[in-house]
């Protein structure tokens, strides 16, 4: 299987740098792929941004940039945040489910859903990413296992649970107040803090670049909940020239 940068920071327990990456275009991330390998602070991945940034998760675009950036030897992981929002879950909406088989098909090494708020919400995230009999993702695809380096679908089907990485944003009131309980769900792996949503939905200005003291507070505070849970916390570097995973 193909170098999964994130993944080895994770169980070496090392901080793990990365890029957001808004625009797409194969040529695009193939470059920013190979200009971050061999950096001061090594970035071991690339966040496709589907939600705000203007990559289309299907058809080809989500694919073909992840397909650039695994094409890169030694190279990052690509990771996708899909556009759907935990707020649909469980209220009868399919949207988290069916962007994260999309996103997961084109071969990305993880995902990031934006605005979970409950422990029921992150639960509904794991399912949708891992194959029975431990999730509901469905299997099929003929390609995802090329964007691995894997030769077969079988083989993918083999190492996908263990592999895929599941990330979820804390960025609203109620995460606030569920962020423990979300923080222990079996099967994420870390808390992505949305400084800009956090800090509306708490009733402070968005950060100036820096968040607002209170909101400042409320991000450590979310840091020692994860990592009491054995989580990784996850945050823009400086409003926000990169990112860290911790």
């Amino acid at each position: 299987m193909a170098a999964h940068a994130l993944l080895n920071a994770f169980k070496a327990n090392k901080p793990a740098f990365g890029t957001w990456l808004t625009t797409g275009g194969f040529v695009h991330a193939r470059s920013l792929a190979r200009a971050l390998i061999g950096t001061p602070q090594q970035q071991s991945w690339i966040m496709l941004d589907c939600e705000h940034g203007l990559l289309p998760l299907n058809p080809a675009g989500a694919t073909e940039v992840i397909a650039a950036i695994h094409g890169v030897r030694d190279g990052p992981s690509a990771l996708v945040r899909i556009p759907a929002t935990g707020h649909g879950v469980g209220n009868g909406s399919e949207g988290v489910n069916w962007q994260i088989k999309y996103a997961l098909d084109a071969g990305a090494r993880g995902v990031l859903v934006p605005m979970v708020s409950t422990p029921a919400q992150a639960r509904e995230v794991v399912i949708s990413s891992r194959f029975p009999p431990v999730g509901r993702r469905g299997f099929g695809s003929p390609y995802t296992q090329e964007n691995w380096d894997i030769q077969t679908a079988g083989e993918y089907l083999n190492v996908a649970n263990e592999s895929v990485v599941v990330l979820v944003q804390i960025e609203t009131r109620e995460g606030v107040q569920n962020v423990q309980a979300i923080a222990e769900v079996d099967g994420i792996d870390g808390l992505f803090i949305g400084p800009y949503d956090l800090s509306i939905s708490l009733g402070y200005p968005p950060p100036s670049p820096d968040p607002h003291p209170q909101v400042e507070q409320v991000i450590q505070d979310i840091l020692t909940v994860a990592h009491k849970a054995g989580k990784k916390w996850c945050v823009f570097l400086k409003m926000y020239l990169g990112m860290r995973i911790l």
